[in-house]
């Protein structure tokens, strides 16, 4: 299987346990690895035999800003059922979601969560 990543995309979004995140807000970074078949479009050179990654950026943009989550695995599932559902090519997707002022009195880089999703 074959794989392409988009990596640290970063979107602005409202999710979060406390009130102050749900209310002001903050960036998340997302990293997707998406699976498939890229045989065809390694012969071809043609972007209709691959599942284009400017798509799949403007799904996850738009998915993962509809609502608003209390927790980012929730926001991380929904990423991956969106992906898995509107491209048929796509087999497997791993997905992390990252945040980086996640609301904990500790010096870390981010939080995160990752999960893999397959077609049954």
């Amino acid at each position: 299987m074959d794989k392409i990543t988009v990596k640290n995309l970063k979107i602005f979004a409202y999710h979060g346990v406390n009130p102050e995140e749900k209310e002001n807000g903050q960036s998340f970074y997302i990293d997707l690895d998406y699976y498939l078949n890229l045989e065809r479009a390694c012969h071809s050179d043609d972007l209709d035999d691959t599942v284009s990654y400017a798509r799949v950026v403007k799904l996850i943009n738009r998915v993962f800003t509809a609502e608003s989550f209390d927790l980012i695995e929730k926001a991380a599932q929904t990423v991956a059922d969106a992906v898995l559902s509107e491209f048929e090519a796509i087999e497997r997707v791993d997905v992390t979601v990252k945040k980086p002022e996640a609301p904990v009195k500790a010096d870390f880089e981010y939080m995160a969560v990752s999960i893999s999703r397959s077609r049954v």
